[in-house]
């Protein structure tokens, strides 16, 4: 490869849609670059990175399921992110060769609800990974109310509501959806290949938002749900955009055209 690039990396990544994104965005600027997705397994990363950052046209990489924890120990840690978010989702060749780490995940995620006002809110979190760690991040800088996480194992979960200082609790995934004002699905359930996220959204008030961060599929069956309720709902694909336009500024140094929004959803869902 003769020519700057950027890639996805995860296990698997055939799903990943990141390609499309950004590909999408280098035509539209006609930038002289490439990005591809390129499946990592959990134990090849570190021989990845050490690859990678022999090679002076790999600008960085966007960095999905499983390795957004892993990947911290392996590269640098400018930004605080271990104390903070701890989990990166984009690697990033900066100007005096390092690679550091940072996370849009946070940006990305809350650009959507940007509007809604959580302050003292209810809130309900499925999952405990690293999207999760994003999540309550941005939760935490905005003064929801008490947060209810769901997760198979109750500790780390609650470990995770601790380290961000927020107040609630945590309850195994087949606990009864407590009554919130926004419900966000951070876990895999749902995602294609994966196990179906079953949830009974009785408790929900008509005025809450149920926001799924699965892109794949589009319609998941918690969105369908919370649309047959008539709730407000936001999809994956506002966060999966909203964090690639953050990373594609870092990884080339231009601003992404989000005038062109509506092209690149009918793009990725046709």
């Amino acid at each position: 490869m003769s020519r700057p690039y950027a890639e996805v990396i995860g296990d698997p990544i055939a799903q990943s849609k990141s390609p499309l994104i950004h590909g999408f965005w280098i035509e539209a600027l006609a930038i002289d670059a490439d990005y591809r997705a390129h499946r990592v397994v959990p134990e090849d990363l570190p021989t990845y990175f050490a690859a990678r950052r022999a090679d002076p046209l790999w600008r960085g990489c966007n960095i999905t399921l499983p390795h957004k924890q892993a990947a911290l120990e392996l590269i640098e840690d400018r930004g605080g992110v271990r104390g903070t978010i701890g989990a990166i989702n984009l690697a990033l060749r900066v100007e005096d060769g390092a690679v550091i780490g940072t996370n849009t995940d946070a940006g990305g995620f809350y650009a959507p609800i940007a509007d809604l006002d959580l302050t003292g809110k209810p809130v309900v979190v499925i999952g405990a990974g690293g999207a999760a760690r994003a999540i309550l991040f941005a939760l935490s800088r905005v003064g929801v109310g008490p947060v209810t996480i769901l997760n198979r194992n109750v500790l780390k979960a609650a470990a995770l509501l601790s380290s961000f200082g927020l107040k609630g609790q945590a309850l195994p995934l087949s606990t009864a959806l407590p009554p919130a004002a926004l419900l966000v699905n951070t876990s895999a359930l749902g995602m294609v290949g994966q196990p179906p996220l079953e949830i009974d959204l009785a408790p929900l008030p008509d005025d809450a938002l149920v926001y799924d961060i699965v892109y794949a599929p589009l319609e998941t069956p918690l969105l369908a749900a919370a649309r047959d309720r008539d709730l407000d709902t936001v999809d994956g694909l506002d966060m999966l955009i909203g964090q690639a336009a953050l990373a594609f500024e870092l990884l080339f140094g231009a601003e992404p055209p989000r005038d062109r929004d509506d092209e690149l959803r009918d793009l990725l869902t046709s």
